[in-house]
């Protein structure tokens, strides 16, 4: 049997099981100790090719078209997999995005009369401070910190450039499979990365087989490339298995949650960017900041970025956006418009002291699976592109010199020689300011360091405390009363997450696995008010009284946008993401 009619049979099974039920916020309450697979032994279907790469974001398509543009030099016939756990390519795919074309420029130079969806060039910049729920102040560009500029980028769908380089990928050879997502890593003997196992499909909440059911299949690589993007499910693994961050400093994360609007002609500015900080955040003492770009078809895409390392459990990200769209610098393009689509997404943004040791025997971790976003620029397309490219001629190589499963070490020389690193290593203090002075005062410092200094100050800052590891206890902190609200500007999160077109098959086993059931309530409720029930921006955690008094902590997941802010900012890393069956989550058509 070939991979293709595996893998599209189980892809079709997906699509049928996806489609019976919408997860239209049906709340599902489950027995969390029952959750174990049924141990029924079947073998599984094993294919044999050159790559497989994990994920079809920018970093893993990046990686497949120049690898296959690589073997096509090389005179090399090179079988090159990727798989994808959306439902289409795109569909998980959520970013601001400004995006700079330098590594689309090096892939592809004819980008523009290929058709690639650039359509929106950046006209002007706009930066606020916004100093409360009415007043903003508008900063000069003389005082911006100069990787805020924009001239020159373009304002993009990021889920359409990656459809677009998916066309790009199959017109050169490579086969790419939606609703099939890599769950498993496979090892050789000898320790080194042999695949992945892709996801079994048609298996109940209680872990049964259902007469749906399919076995997942195994492929097996010279090269494996994990491209999953930020907080990866694998990667994750791979980091802790072979300790690629012991001598990092931690991972620092963000929640971007996103809106798309339509808006009136007449207030509409295509190729305006407008970026905040300040206002509500700072009443919390939290960073992170707004965006409102001016995309084309009189649309604008806006959001606010929430860094996860707040320290106040009883902020909700979600309603901190929903918040920041009413202060008039904001409220105004909005008003008399429609909200069309919503989502979020955790953000890498550690930077270059955070980045692990990218490669391992066998495997590679590209893009934001590594953490190659450019925090400064509030941008990592373009890195995540060109860690891939870097990756697939490495890769190239040596299969041309008959290498297979061993380590790709001349991948860290190739990565330090490229402008990546040379921009990283820039900017490298910006996150670390941010966290330790603040909006203000480390953006004041992030403009002596990069307009003054050009990047070189004498000294690297460092943030040595994991996100997890900030909240003080609910007690100690100041409760936040959220506004209702008025479903013209302001949201509530279950009206959101139904225009993320999020969708599970209801009757799998939950793929927010915790660690201990008893956490929640007897550890993260009492010290710290159960965060999840904030942090979380689809409504996935609550705690439910009972008519007896008692308390249940419950998870709706069928509302979950696969986000990854649990598995991030739970205080007790008592939640674990999975991959839920091929298909599921949201389906995002432009953001």
């Amino acid at each position: 049997m070939s991979i293709s009619s595996v893998l599209v049979a189980a892809s079709c099974i997906a699509l049928y099981t996806a489609h019976q039920t919408l997860t239209r916020l049906h709340p599902v309450s489950v027995n969390l100790p029952t959750l174990r697979l049924k141990e029924t032994f079947v073998e599984r279907e094993a294919m044999e090719v050159d790559v497989v790469i994990v994920g079809a974001g920018p970093a893993g398509l990046s990686t497949a078209c120049r690898l296959a543009q690589a073997s096509q030099e090389n005179g090399q016939e090179l079988s090159i997999v990727v798989v994808e756990k959306g439902s289409e390519v795109g569909a998980h795919l959520l970013s601001g995005a400004v995006f700079e074309a330098k590594a689309l420029t090096e892939l592809f130079p004819n980008w523009k009369e290929d058709g690639a969806p650039l359509n929106t060039p950046v006209t002007r910049d706009d930066i606020f401070y916004l100093t409360g729920a009415e007043k903003g102040i508008k900063v000069p560009n003389l005082f911006v910190p100069k990787t805020m500029h924009n001239e020159g980028n373009y304002i993009v769908s990021i889920g359409n450039v990656c459809r677009w380089l998916a066309e790009q990928a199959e017109a050169l050879g490579v086969e790419i499979y939606p609703m099939t997502p890599a769950t498993e890593v496979l090892f050789n003997d000898d320790g080194s990365v042999k695949g992945i196992a892709t996801g079994d499909f048609g298996i109940d909440k209680e872990g049964k087989h259902k007469d749906s059911y399919t076995p997942g299949m195994e492929l097996h690589a010279k090269y494996t490339v994990f491209s999953e993007g930020c907080r990866g499910q694998l990667g994750k693994q791979l980091i802790q298995k072979f300790k690629l961050d012991a001598d990092a400093d931690p991972q620092h994360y963000g929640i971007g949650i996103k809106e798309l609007w339509d808006i009136d002609p007449a207030l509409h500015e295509p190729g305006l960017v407008v970026h905040t900080a300040g206002w509500p955040l700072s009443e919390s003492s939290s960073a992170g900041g707004g965006f409102l770009y001016h995309i084309e078809n009189n649309q604008v895409a806006l959001g606010l970025i929430t860094d996860l390392s707040y320290s106040n459990p009883h902020v909700s990200p979600f309603d901190e956006m929903q918040r920041w769209k009413t202060n008039p610098n904001i409220k105004k393009y909005l008003e008399g418009g429609k909200r069309v689509s919503y989502g979020a997404r955790a953000l890498v943004k550690g930077g270059l002291q955070s980045l692990p040791k990218m490669t391992l025997p066998g495997a590679i971790l590209v893009g934001d699976n590594a953490g190659t976003l450019n925090f400064a620029k509030i941008k990592g397309n373009h890195t995540a592109m060109k860690s891939g490219m870097l990756a697939a001629e490495v890769i190239a190589k040596a299969i041309a010199d008959g290498r297979q499963n061993d380590e790709l070490t001349e991948y860290k020389d190739a990565f330090e020689k490229s402008w990546v690193y040379e921009e990283l290593h820039t900017q490298r203090n910006f996150g670390p300011a941010q966290h330790k002075f603040g909006n203000l005062i480390g953006s004041a410092f992030a403009f002596i360091d990069l307009n003054i200094m050009n990047g070189k100050l004498p000294f690297t800052l460092r943030d040595l405390t994991p996100d997890h590891e900030t909240l003080k206890p609910a007690s100690e902190s100041k409760k936040i009363e959220y506004p209702r609200p008025d479903g013209k500007i302001t949201f509530n999160k279950l009206d959101s997450v139904f225009l993320s077109n999020t969708s599970h098959e209801a009757d799998q086993p939950v793929h927010l696995k915790l660690t201990d059931p008893n956490i929640p309530l007897d550890i993260n409720l009492p010290k710290w008010d159960e965060p999840a029930q904030r942090y979380c921006p689809a409504g996935v955690y609550e705690v439910v009284a009972e008519d007896d008094g008692s308390k249940r902590f419950q998870i709706n997941a069928e509302n979950c946008v696969h986000c990854k802010t649990c598995d991030i900012k739970d205080p007790s890393q008592n939640i674990t993401w999975v991959a839920p069956e091929g298909g599921g989550g949201p389906n995002y058509p432009n953001m």
